[in-house]
């Protein structure tokens, strides 16, 4: 009687054309980052999650740092994507309060909608490298000048005491960021409707009135 214990089968990762072997690839990589950190994302770490062998990463990605390259281009893409859609045209016509607090929900929206993109944006993940750190403070400084240009032309068009709008659209950004942050770690607590009914109340005593 032969008791010898078969070798196991060696496992074959599915055929995918490559551009969504990469895709599949950024995905896995993304939740290790955000499950363990970024001190944690290793070719092994993203092949095990992938459930494919390092040699497919490898045949996608020539090693881990042109992974993470793309990874983080990925993600900034998406997240400014997300943020200039709540941007309104140069031209808009609504009230400024109004805006903003759309914008707000609809931030809040996004973060819900696509947690792990966002959590890196947001600064939830450990141990950030510097290139992480600056795209982000980039990304930050972009969507914070249209920001600007949107308080701008809203508070022109309401007239009343001259406001530091550079100062404010820093206000707005730290407060929408920091809802996103509420959202995802204490769900429970601040939901949207909370949030955005807090910050009506703020800008109602904050921002000159027509």
């Amino acid at each position: 009687m032969n008791d010898v214990t078969p070798a196991p089968k060696r496992r074959y990762a599915k055929r995918l054309p490559v551009e969504k072997r990469r895709e599949h690839l950024l995905d896995a990589a993304l939740r290790v980052l955000v499950r363990d950190g970024y001190d944690r994302v290793t070719i092994e770490a993203i092949a095990r999650e992938a459930d494919v062998t390092r040699p497919v990463v490898y045949a996608a990605y020539d090693g881990l740092e042109p992974l993470l390259h793309a990874l983080l281009d990925r993600t900034q893409r998406r997240a400014l994507a997300s943020a200039l859609q709540l941007m309104p045209a140069r031209t808009f016509e609504g009230d400024v309060d109004d805006w903003v607090l759309a914008a707000a929900g609809g931030l809040i929206d996004a973060v819900q909608h696509e947690p792990d993109v966002w959590r890196p944006v947001l600064g939830l993940t450990q141990n950030a490298p510097a290139i992480v750190r600056d795209r982000i403070d980039s990304t930050r400084e972009l969507i914070r000048g249209y920001v600007a240009d949107a308080l701008q032309v809203g508070l022109e068009r309401r007239g009343g005491p001259d406001v530091d709008v550079d100062v404010l659209a820093h206000l707005v950004m730290i407060t929408a960021e920091h809802f996103g942050r509420l959202v995802l770690d204490q769900p429970e607590r601040y939901d949207k409707e909370r949030l955005v009914g807090a910050l009506e109340g703020l800008l109602s005593a904050t921002l000159p009135q027509p």
